[in-house]
C-alpha cells in the first residue's frame, strides 16, 4: 500500500498525492493553488531553481515569487501521484504526475523536485506531457 498524506487548501478541500508524505512537495501544490506565491517562493532554497516550461531557469525566491505573480494567476495543479528516491545522503528527487489546469485548458504534467537536507526545494522543472499537436492545438486556441 502506498502512502499518501492530506493537508487542507483554501477551500477546505483535501490535497492527496498518491505515494507522497513530503510536507514540503504538498505545501508547494496548497500555496500555489492558493495563490501564496510569496510562500510558495519561500518553500526553496535561498538559491532555489524552477524551469518551467518553455523558459529558461528562475534563480531565488524573489525571482521565483515574481515569475509565479505573473504566470501562475488562474493555474490550478491537480497533483495525482508521486515517487520519491534518495539521490545521495543530501538530496532527495520527487516526480509527480498530475494536471494543470487553466480556465481555458488542462493538460498532462510531470513535477520534479529536488529537496535538501533542510528539506528546501533546490530544484524544480515543470514538464508538460502533451504531444507537439496538442500544444500547437493549445496555441491556437
Amino acid at each position: 500500500m502506498t502512502a499518501a498524506k492530506s493537508i487542507n487548501t483554501e477551500v477546505g478541500e483535501k490535497l492527496q498525492i498518491e505515494g507522497v508524505t513530503e510536507p514540503t512537495i504538498l505545501r508547494y501544490f496548497q500555496t500555489l493553488n492558493s495563490g501564496e506565491f510569496e510562500a510558495t517562493a519561500a518553500l526553496f532554497a535561498e538559491d532555489g531553481v524552477m524551469r518551467p516550461p518553455f523558459e529558461s531557469d528562475i534563480v531565488g525566491r524573489d525571482a521565483i515569487a515574481r515569475y509565479l505573480q505573473q504566470e501562475a494567476q488562474g493555474v490550478t495543479a491537480e497533483p495525482r501521484e508521486g515517487i520519491s528516491e534518495a539521490l545521495n545522503e543530501e538530496q532527495v528527487q520527487f516526480q509527480v504526475t498530475g494536471k494543470a489546469q487553466t480556465s481555458w485548458c488542462g493538460v498532462n504534467v510531470l513535477w520534479f523536485f529536488t529537496l535538501n537536507q533542510q528539506r528546501q526545494i533546490v530544484y524544480t522543472k515543470i514538464k508538460l506531457l502533451a504531444s507537439p499537436q496538442e500544444l500547437l492545438a493549445l496555441q491556437k486556441s
